[in-house]
């Protein structure tokens, strides 16, 4: 974490009834990797699982694009596990397309 906190960062809480129910960590001074262009990246969202399927992790997002609108930044991303199903739907709910692909290999 401390790659994030020691950059320029919004940390936003989401709760439900007093209860902490999940979180977003989004940088705002990350430049892409192939433009070179500062970007809002996701680097961290994390909703607790039985507060899961409540539009919590959609509320989070919503409110990271809008932060980063008020920072004056126009492209957000962030990266998923193909095998994470459940978050790549929420995403591509919320108008997320793949641009890129990291491909690896076990040696």
């Amino acid at each position: 974490m401390a790659f994030a906190y020691d950059r320029s960062h919004a940390a936003l809480v989401a709760e439900e009834n007093g209860t902490r129910a999940g979180f977003i960590l989004m940088l705002d001074d990350l430049p892409d990797d192939v433009t070179g262009d500062v970007q809002a990246f996701v680097a961290y969202m994390a909703v607790e699982p039985e507060m899961r399927g409540r539009g919590i992790g959609a509320a989070l997002l919503a409110a990271a694009e809008d932060e980063a609108r008020k920072r004056g930044l126009s492209y957000i991303a962030l990266m998923v596990t193909e095998e994470n199903r459940a978050a790549r739907d929420l995403y591509e709910r919320a108008g997320y397309v793949t641009e890129r692909r990291l491909l690896c290999k076990i040696l």
